[in-house]
């Protein structure tokens, strides 16, 4: 399979402090990828050397060829939700996803019909709610963050504890929307998260990291879980 992610002796350390340590990682395009791992694994670490928002101390990743600490040539077609950081605090989430779509190159009228797409999820607490997004709750802020992040056809989604201040019924909407995205719209989706059951049920590819590095590379099976939760029992 072509893959469209390429780590190559990545490393990130902070004075004599390695944070991050990943050989060689390739990630096949239209791979639904789960990143696991205890605090301090090094996962936020991974996703931030990948959209560039810090730089690596060896080693490179390149996204579709394009090293991304070199070039922002990768940037219009992949997307993230890391935080609320990531939200503009003093737009309504109308304003912020035409926002969104400007930067896109997606007019009012492709975003408008994006939206539609997600009644359900946003579950009539998002928009016409005539609301600051900093005055929304923290699980109502990721939702708009989420959906901003699907402005645009990117083709790289890159998702930071997305279950993380979800309602039960948003987290299963949720599963629902990565699914797709990967199985149907053939983007690749990049999932960390805390959640053993969620991260199985919706990638088909786990990584786990330990202090900085890759100690397991699973190819998703009924036995995954079990698994992982031996290996996070020791």
């Amino acid at each position: 399979m072509e893959s469209i992610i390429d780590v190559q002796n990545l490393s990130k350390s902070y004075n004599a402090d390695k944070v991050l340590n990943i050989e060689d990682l390739s990630i096949p395009k239209g791979q639904s990828f789960g990143l696991v791992g205890n605090n301090g694994a090094g996962k936020t670490t991974f996703f931030s050397l990948l959209l560039d928002l810090i730089l690596p101390s060896t080693g490179h990743i390149e996204n579709r060829g394009i090293v991304v600490s070199q070039s922002e040539d990768w940037k219009p077609y992949t997307s993230s939700f890391i935080d609320e950081s990531f939200l503009i605090g003093y737009l309504t989430a109308e304003e912020y996803f035409y926002f969104i779509g400007d930067l896109r190159n997606t007019s009012k009228a492709e975003v408008d019909e994006l939206l539609a797409e997600f009644q359900d999820f946003f579950h009539g607490e998002i928009l016409n709610q005539k609301k600051y997004l900093r005055d929304l709750s923290k699980g109502n802020q990721k939702k708009a963050g989420i959906v901003a992040a699907l402005i645009g056809n990117p083709e790289v989604v890159i998702l930071d504890e997305p279950f993380a201040n979800l309602d039960p019924t948003t987290q299963i909407r949720l599963k629902k929307i990565i699914k797709e995205l990967s199985a149907k719209k053939h983007v690749t989706v990049l999932v960390s998260s805390h959640d053993l059951m969620h991260v199985t049920d919706v990638c088909e590819r786990i990584v786990v990291l330990d202090k900085g590095e890759v100690v397991k590379d699973i190819h998703t099976s009924e036995q995954t879980l079990k698994e992982l939760e031996l290996y996070f029992e020791q």
